[in-house]
């Protein structure tokens, strides 16, 4: 449980950088988002939840 915390809290933190680094482009980038076809978007979030399990499939390893 001590770990998943650790992850969760890390987590925030990347989450957030974005958005506290660059507010102006962000907007921007969410605008750009909001006109993908979500075909595109179903893509890009199946392809970051493989990619997310085989790093932790060799970060376990």
């Amino acid at each position: 449980m001590k770990d998943f915390l650790c992850l969760l809290g890390l987590i925030f933190i990347i989450e957030g950088l974005p958005y506290f680094v660059f507010p102006e482009k962000l907007k921007i980038y969410l605008i750009k988002i909001t006109a993908m076809p979500e075909s595109t978007l179903r893509f890009l979030g199946i392809s970051s939840m493989i990619v997310g399990l085989i790093l932790l499939y060799f970060g376990r390893r």
